[in-house]
């Protein structure tokens, strides 16, 4: 999930488009783009050893996956605690952590923000047994808008999701990792119109206005060919 896309998909569907979207995970949306079941899948996932972000895992799927370049976005700990506001990501987790009766909200597995948040807690110092057994660790959310629901409503202390929906539920922001969000496409479906029409509206200037409002970082190369 992404707001992102959602916005990308929302002007899609007013040009005609007819869209169905499922929330599987970046891991997910690779697999199924391999397996040639999907036009598009959202990927924001980073490489250990290389420090890049999707080229490695769509060059790891085999020849028959492309990647599309898409956009920059700030992910980070959102939290209530006006005390800790300033603080960092690790900080925040550590503190809260530490607190009884603090609960998380994580995301689902196979999700890049996922693979954040384990890394993520793992420096604060909560090894993964610990993790574990933190209240809410099991609580998956689907979308950054649910994380935030959530943390909003006080049904979780604190959650990882992107800074876009911080601010609409009134959240604080500790910022977490900048990370790439890029398309992975089955070779087969690249001359698609449907995904024709999504790689035209990357490289549309009012499309690309409409994400950096939404505080998405967009380059020149959005929308073209990385691999």
């Amino acid at each position: 999930h992404c707001l992102g896309l959602d916005e990308l998909l929302r002007r899609a569907r007013a040009a005609g488009l007819q869209v169905r979207t499922l929330s599987v995970g970046s891991l997910g949306g690779l697999e199924a783009a391999r397996r040639g079941e999907c036009d598009l899948g959202g990927v924001h996932l980073l490489d250990e050893e290389t420090g890049a972000y999707n080229a490695p895992f769509a060059a790891r799927a085999g020849a028959g996956v492309r990647l599309v370049r898409g956009y920059g976005r700030r992910q980070g700990v959102l939290h209530r605690e006006k005390s800790l506001r300033g603080a960092a990501a690790a900080e925040v987790v550590r503190a809260l952590a530490a607190r009884a009766g603090a609960a998380m909200v994580n995301r689902n597995r196979g999700s890049g923000t996922r693979i954040l948040i384990d890394r993520l807690l793992a420096s604060a110092g909560v090894d993964a047994a610990r993790a574990a057994a933190l209240p809410g660790y099991e609580l998956e959310a689907r979308s950054h808008n649910a994380v935030a629901a959530s943390v909003a409503q006080g049904k979780a202390d604190w959650g990882v999701a992107i800074e876009g929906v911080a601010g609409p539920y009134g959240l604080e922001f500790a910022w977490l990792a900048d990370e790439q969000y890029d398309f992975v496409v089955p070779g087969e479906r690249l001359e698609r119109a449907p995904v024709r029409a999504v790689r035209a509206l990357l490289q549309d200037q009012g499309a690309r206005a409409a994400l950096r409002a939404l505080g998405f970082q967009v380059g020149d190369d959005c929308g073209t060919l990385s691999i």
